[in-house]
């Protein structure tokens, strides 16, 4: 576990104490966990999250991808379907 020293504003430490009692946590550094795991779920990008790279994985094992050489070839495909 990585510990931290956070400089913070009041009103950051407010929202921070906000979201403890909300979701009745018991201390600051659960809240800020909840805040960034709630920030990773929300806004991150999903090729950056593990779970989407698992999900790519699993499609690639089932076969149902099309591999095409180029551009023209994906073109030509879709052109003639």
């Amino acid at each position: 576990m990585v510990q931290a020293i956070v400089d913070m504003g009041d009103r950051e430490d407010r929202i921070v104490n906000v979201v403890k009692g909300k979701y009745g946590l018991k201390n600051k550094s659960e809240a800020v966990n909840l805040i960034i795991q709630k920030y990773e779920e929300e806004f991150l990008e999903p090729e950056l999250r593990p779970e989407f790279i698992e999900k790519i994985k699993a499609i690639e094992k089932s076969k149902k991808f099309n591999r095409y050489s180029s551009l023209e070839d994906l073109k030509r495909k879709i052109e003639n379907a």
